[in-house]
C-alpha cells in the first residue's frame, strides 16, 4: 500500500457489523490477552484485560499430537514454556517449517496433552518486559476450552458479555499432519454455546481455504487475516467478502509508515466497508520499538511511547476495531473519540 495522498473521510461501515465485543463499534480487543501486563496466553492475562475493560480477547489455538487445541502464539513451545529446562522432554525437540524457515525447538504437535499441562508458561519479550517475569512459571498453557470457560466466568463476574477471537494458526500445515483444528473448534465452539451468528466470538485466519471450509459448517462469523505485503485491494476484498464478514489487518495497511512526516491514511477501510467488511487492525503494543516514529518517546525500545496516538490514528482511518497489547492505554483513545 503507497497511498500518501490525502483522502476523503472513510466510508461509514454498514450495520451489522459482525464482530464480538461491546454493543458498539469500535472495539478493543486484548490481543492474547492483557499481554503488556502478564504472559501471554495466560489465564490471568485473559482476566486482567477484562478486568482492565477490553470488548474481546484474542486466542490463538494449535493442536497437540492426540489432537486438543490449546493456546499458543504458535506451535514451538520453547519461547513461552519452560520446555527447553524440562530433560525428560528432551529427547521431543526437532527442526520443523514454522513460517518462512525451519524452526529447531519443542512443537505442540509433538506432545500430547499430558505432556503439555506439565509446562509453566513464561514471558516471550523478557527484555522487553521485564515486569512480567515475575508470573513466570506461575501458569500452565491453557487448553481452548479452559480459555473459553475463564473468559466467559471473568465477563460474568464483571456483569457483561466479553468477545473472543479465536485465530487458527497454519491450520494447513496441520491437516497435512492429520491434525486438522475445524473439528476440534467446532466441537468445543459447541460445548460452550457458542456456536451461532450471534455469539460474541469470531474465527480468524490467515489462510482462505480453512475460512472456505468453516463458511459451509458454521455461522459464526468468520475474519481473514492481512499482512503487510498481502493484497488488500478492492479486488481481493471482494473475494474476502464472499466467504468472510471481516478482515484483521496490519496496522501499517491502514496508516502505512512515512519515511518524513505524519503518515496518512490508505483507502483500506473504505474499500472493505464498502463491500460490508468490519476491519480489526493488529496490533498495538505500546512500546518504543513497535511505535511508528512519530509516536515513539525517549531512546529504549522498550520505554512506553504514545500507543493513544497510534490508536488515534487508526480510528481516524475509520476501523471497527483495535487489537492490542495494553488495553488499558488503548480504552481511554476509544472512549474519548466516542
Amino acid at each position: 500500500m503507497n497511498q500518501t495522498t490525502t483522502l476523503p473521510p472513510p466510508v461509514p461501515a454498514p450495520a451489522p457489523r459482525r464482530t464480538p465485543g461491546g454493543a458498539g463499534s469500535p472495539t478493543v480487543v486484548a490481543h492474547r490477552g492483557a499481554s503488556g501486563h502478564r504472559p501471554e496466553h495466560t489465564l490471568e492475562a485473559y482476566r486482567t484485560a477484562i478486568r482492565m475493560g477490553a470488548d474481546a480477547v484474542e486466542l490463538d489455538l494449535v493442536p497437540t499430537v492426540d489432537g486438543a487445541l490449546i493456546v499458543r502464539h504458535e506451535s514451538e513451545l520453547s519461547r513461552t514454556t519452560d520446555i527447553g529446562a524440562r530433560p525428560d522432554l528432551a529427547h521431543l525437540r526437532r527442526t520443523r517449517p514454522l513460517g518462512a524457515a525451519p524452526r529447531s525447538g519443542w512443537f505442540s504437535e509433538d506432545l500430547t496433552l499430558a505432556q503439555v499441562r506439565t509446562l509453566t508458561a513464561r514471558e516471550r519479550m523478557p527484555e522487553l518486559r521485564p515486569g512480567n517475569t515475575v508470573h513466570d512459571g506461575r501458569e500452565g498453557v491453557p487448553t481452548l476450552d479452559e480459555a473459553l470457560a475463564t473468559i466467559h466466568a471473568e465477563g460474568v463476574r464483571a456483569g457483561r458479555r466479553v468477545g473472543v477471537l479465536l485465530e487458527l494458526k497454519e491450520p494447513a500445515r496441520f491437516a497435512a499432519r492429520g491434525l486438522a483444528v475445524e473439528g476440534p473448534l467446532l466441537a468445543a465452539l459447541a460445548r460452550h454455546g457458542l456456536d451461532d451468528a450471534d455469539a460474541p466470538v469470531a474465527v480468524l485466519s490467515f489462510e482462505e481455504m480453512v475460512l472456505r471450509r468453516l463458511a459451509l459448517r458454521t455461522r459464526v462469523p468468520l475474519v481473514r487475516l492481512l499482512d503487510v505485503g498481502d493484497d488488500a485491494g478492492a479486488a481481493a476484498l471482494e473475494e474476502i467478502a464472499s466467504y468472510a464478514g471481516g478482515v484483521g489487518v496490519h496496522q501499517d495497511l491502514v496508516v502505512p509508515r512515512a519515511r518524513s512526516g505524519r503518515a496518512r491514511p490508505s483507502v483500506l477501510v473504505r474499500d472493505a466497508h464498502r463491500r460490508g467488511l468490519g476491519v480489526h487492525a493488529w496490533t498495538l503494543r505500546a512500546e518504543n520499538r513497535f511505535l511508528a516514529r512519530e509516536h515513539r518517546r525517549g531512546p529504549h525500545p522498550g520505554g512506553l511511547g504514545d500507543v493513544a496516538g497510534a490508536a488515534g490514528a487508526l480510528l481516524a482511518a475509520g476501523v471497527d476495531g483495535l487489537i492490542t497489547d495494553h488495553p488499558d492505554l488503548v480504552l481511554p483513545a476509544v472512549r474519548a473519540r466516542a
